[in-house]
C-alpha cells in the first residue's frame, strides 16, 4: 500500500475518528526520515530509516533487505508500525529500515559488511531508548548480531536492547522465531468463538516463514485444505498432511511437489472453499477485482497489507470479517518487545513465559478491538485503526504536543 493510500484512508476515516485538522496532519507526518548512500566496495546503495511517532514510547520496526526498497514503502511500513504496536499495547512507537539491493547476488561476507555500514550511516539515531530495529525482508538473526556488533564497537559499550531478532547467544528471546504465526493463531482463535464458526477449514496462501508455522500450529485443530507458494499451491478439500507438504517443500522446494492432489494457482486459493483465509506473502492479493468471489468467513491477515483498501468494502458488505494485519501479525513485534524488555532488564525468560505473556497481549487486543468493533456500521479494519489512533493521540496529548 502506498504513502498515498494510507493517508486517503485517514482522511477518510478522520470525521469517524472526530480528527482535527491538527491531529491529521500530525498522523499523516512522520518524525524523521533518514536517508544515506552506502558505499560499499566502491558501489552506492540507497538506505533508509523513518522515525515516524515516538510518543508512546522508542521507535520500532524492521529492516527489509530488497531490490524494491523505496521511501514511500518504508513511510508506509513506519506508521503501520506506529498503529502495530498500540494496537498490542506495547510501550514502543513506529520505525522501519531498509536498503535497496539484491541480497540473493552477495556472499555472507559482502551481506557483513554493508549491514555494518548500515549501522555507520544510522547508529547515532539509533539504541534500547531511541529507536530498535528487527528483521524483515531477507534480514535474519545473523544479519541483527553483525549490526549489533557494529553498533557496540562504534558507541563504546554493550547495549543489547539495541535491536531485536539476535540470535539466543546474543541476547535474543525464545519464540521470536514463530512469533509472528502464533500471535495470529490466538488472534484467530478468539475470532472463531465470537463468530461461532464450527466449519473449521483453512486456506494458506504463502508458505514461508510465517505461512508455514501458522499450517502447523493450526494443523491439529484445524482442517488445512490449500497452501501455496511463488511456484503454486495445492488443494484438497479433505485436508493436506502439513507434516508431508513441508518434507516435499524442502525435496523440490515448492509445496507443488506434494503429490496426490489437485494443482491451484494462488488466485485460485484465495476463492477456494474454505472458512478461514490467511494470506501470509504478498500485499494487494484481494483486490476489487477478486473480493466477491472470496467465500471464506474470516480472512487473517498474516501478510502485510493483502486486501485492497476497495476489496475491504466488498468484503465488509458480504459479511466476511477481516482481521486486519496490524492486529494479526503483532505477534512479531510483541516478542520483540519483550526481548528488548528482557535486554534492558537484564533477565532471559524461558518459552513458556514468553508464550503466556504473547498470549495474555493477543487476547487482551483482540477484545479491545471487537468491543470498539461490535454495533458499529464500519468494517473491522477501520475500528481497529480508530482504536490505535486514539492511543498514539492520548499519547501525544499527555505530552502536550497537541
Amino acid at each position: 500500500m502506498s504513502f498515498a493510500t494510507i493517508t486517503s484512508f485517514l482522511q477518510k476515516i478522520a470525521p469517524l475518528a472526530n480528527l482535527s485538522e491538527k491531529e491529521l496532519q500530525l498522523l499523516q507526518t512522520p518524525e524523521h526520515i533518514l536517508q544515506a548512500e552506502l558505499d560499499v566496495d566502491g558501489k552506492n546503495y540507497p538506505a533508509y530509516r523513518v522515525q515516524y511517532n515516538n510518543a508512546r514510547g522508542p521507535y520500532k520496526g524492521g529492516i527489509r533487505f530488497h531490490p524494491d526498497v523505496h521511501l514511500d514503502e518504508v513511510k508506509s511500513l513506519a506508521f503501520w508500525m506506529t498503529l502495530k504496536c498500540a494496537v498490542a499495547d506495547i510501550p514502543l512507537g513506529g520505525g522501519k529500515g531498509g536498503i535497496t539491493f539484491d541480497p540473493k547476488k552477495f556472499s555472507e561476507s559482502e551481506l557483513e559488511e554493508i549491514s555494518r555500514v548500515y549501522i555507520r550511516a544510522f547508529y547515532q539515531h539509533l539504541g534500547s531508548e531511541k529507536d530498535i530495529p528487527a528483521p524483515d525482508v531477507y534480514t535474519t538473526p545473523q544479519i541483527m548480531g553483525w549490526m549489533l556488533d557494529e553498533y557496540e564497537q562504534l558507541m563504546g559499550r554493550k547495549d543489547p536492547g539495541m535491536i531485536t531478532g539476535k540470535p539466543l547467544e546474543l541476547g535474543g528471546s525464545y519464540v521470536r522465531d514463530i512469533a509472528t504465526a502464533l500471535g495470529g493463531t490466538y488472534v484467530l482463535e478468539e475470532a472463531v468463538k465470537k463468530l461461532n464458526l464450527s466449519h473449521k477449514t483453512v486456506a494458506i496462501q504463502g508458505f514461508g516463514n510465517a505461512g508455514m508455522n501458522m499450517a502447523k500450529l493450526l494443523s491439529s485443530h484445524y482442517t488445512i485444505v490449500a497452501v501455496s507458494d511463488s511456484k503454486g499451491g495445492i488443494y484438497d478439500s479433505k485436508g493436506l498432511d502439513i507434516g508431508k507438504v513441508i518434507e516435499a517443500k524442502e525435496k523440490t522446494g515448492s509445496v507443488v511437489g506434494y503429490s496426490s492432489v489437485r494443482k491451484i494457482s494462488n488466485e485460485e486459493l484465495l476463492t477456494c472453499d474454505c472458512a478461514i483465509l490467511i494470506p501470509s506473502a504478498l500485499n494487494d492479493v484481494i483486490t476489487k477485482d477478486n473480493a466477491a468471489q472470496v467465500q471464506a468467513k474470516i480472512v487473517l491477515e498474516l501478510a502485510n497489507g493483502p486486501t485492497t483498501i476497495e476489496a475491504d468494502e466488498i468484503l465488509f458488505k458480504k459479511g466476511i470479517v477481516v482481521l486486519p494485519d496490524i492486529l494479526s501479525n503483532a505477534g512479531g513485534v510483541t516478542v520483540s518487545c519483550f526481548e528488548w524488555q528482557q535486554n534492558v532488564r537484564h533477565e532471559h525468560w524461558d518459552a513458556e513465559k514468553v508464550k503466556e505473556k504473547l498470549r495474555e497481549k493477543m487476547i487482551s487486543a483482540f477484545n479491545q478491538l471487537w468491543s470498539v468493533y461490535q454495533g458499529r456500521n464500519y468494517n473491522f479494519r477501520t475500528a481497529t485503526y480508530i482504536h490505535a489512533i486514539k492511543k498514539v493521540l492520548d499519547a501525544e496529548r499527555k505530552r502536550g504536543r497537541i
